[in-house]
């Protein structure tokens, strides 16, 4: 078995961490601005990059210029509505 094989399957997973609107807006600014990959601002953050394209994507739909899934605001509402069904 290479030495790859075996650190990928040693590999413990990271503890779920939460994080402000503020430092997700920061982290997109980031990678909006186009000086840094994706990439490299999830490595500089200590972040997962499929995260970081998560929120980048989030807030394209916030703004408007993404039109394949729902705006926050509209996550918030179907989550709220959903609660109030499960009573």
């Amino acid at each position: 078995m290479s030495l790859i094989m075996e650190t990928m399957g040693k590999k413990k997973p990271r503890p779920r961490r939460s994080f402000t609107r503020e430092f997700k807006a920061e982290i997109v600014e980031l990678c909006q601005r186009g000086d840094r990959s994706v990439g490299q601002v999830a490595k500089d953050f200590d972040l997962t990059e499929t995260a970081v394209r998560q929120w980048v994507a989030q807030a394209e739909l916030d703004a408007g210029t993404r039109t394949d899934g729902l705006t926050s605001d509209e996550r918030e509402e179907l989550a709220r509505l959903r609660r109030e069904n499960r009573r």
